[in-house]
């Protein structure tokens, strides 16, 4: 009788076994099927994006979405440098593109600037002229906001009308190059500078070295030459607007009301008034080349240490419109 119930418990220990068996194995390919599902789901997502993305048009943006004719905005914000969301790249690229959307009826370039470098500025001023010269009918405002000073000025000063707000500070036509001299001091503690070159005067703006007054003469000369590229930019863009008045160039700054008294700037309006009173086109598309936060991020490590070291030392490096 035991041998039997033994048998028993055996055979039903095997059909069992089997059983699970049979059910694990359906379960993994249950998943396995699951998984190549989802595996081919994705495949196919990926080919219609791909597809999309070669499909899509060059020119289809923000602007396709609007039924008309409308207002195209670049920005000019910060300082106008090399790898800064103002350097010339950005801001050439965002111009560009505007101009040559058909729906676009003109364009606002809104500036927030301090200034920067003489030739970023250079770029952007020739390039303006250049498309303005290439789509005669479509116009080009400069709107200032806070500040549109030294290049952010030399920028605007290409634009058909400057737009201020009544407290905008507008101006600082000049050009400057800063450092500074430590020699009594290094005298007085007893240190001694071993400055070796290659060049008579590459040790030229050294602040531990003397100053001579040939190498003096030199620099000025080279900002001079450099001003009056600014002033000539600044008349050839203003014209006869500008009044005559012989603080005009030196440097100075004023607000919004005295630049447009000045000659400096036309009228007072803000980006949003322009669009709809000016241009008559109510509807706005921004066309500012925003620069992805990690690429961004990886282009300013490259700048970081030499703008640490100007930061420290009171050196600029290169001449500065601002």
């Amino acid at each position: 009788m035991k041998d039997k119930d033994a048998l028993k418990t055996e055979d039903s220990g095997w059909e069992r076994r089997l059983v699970e068996d049979l059910a694990r194995e359906a379960l993994t390919e249950r998943r396995r099927s699951r998984r190549w599902g989802v595996f081919f789901k994705l495949l196919t997502f990926a080919y219609l994006v791909t597809l999309l993305v070669l499909w899509w048009p060059d020119d289809f943006g923000e602007s396709a979405l609007t039924k008309g004719k409308h207002t195209a905005l670049v920005d000019l914000e910060g300082l106008i440098a090399p790898g800064e969301p103002a350097g010339a790249d950005n801001v050439v690229k965002g111009l560009q593109a505007a101009f040559e959307d058909k729906k676009t009826k003109g364009v606002i370039l809104r500036v927030n600037s301090p200034g920067g470098s003489p030739v970023q500025s250079s770029y952007i001023h020739n390039e303006i002229k250049r498309l303005r010269e290439k789509y005669p009918a479509i116009p080009l405002y400069a709107v200032v906001s806070d500040l549109c000073a030294s290049g952010g000025y030399y920028v605007a000063s290409a634009a058909d009308k400057i737009y201020v707000n009544e407290s905008s500070i507008v101006g600082s036509i000049g050009v400057l190059m800063s450092s500074f001299g430590a020699v009594d001091a290094m005298e007085k503690l007893g240190i001694e500078r071993r400055l070796m070159t290659a060049g008579k005067h590459k040790g030229i703006l050294d602040p531990f070295s003397e100053f001579p007054q040939v190498e003096r003469e030199y620099v000025q000369g080279l900002l001079d030459e450099l001003h009056q590229e600014f002033i000539k930019a600044v008349k050839d863009g203003r014209g006869d607007r500008l009044a005559d008045d012989p603080d005009l160039f030196t440097g100075l700054f004023w607000s919004g009301r005295e630049s447009v008294k000045l000659g400096l700037a036309d009228d007072f309006g803000s980006a949003g008034q322009v669009a709809r009173d000016v241009i008559k086109a109510e509807d706005v598309v921004d066309y500012t080349e925003r620069e992805d936060v990690w690429e961004r991020l990886a282009s300013r490590l490259g700048s970081a240490a030499m703008r640490a070291f100007a930061a420290t030392t009171g050196i600029t490096v290169g001449p500065q419109l601002r």
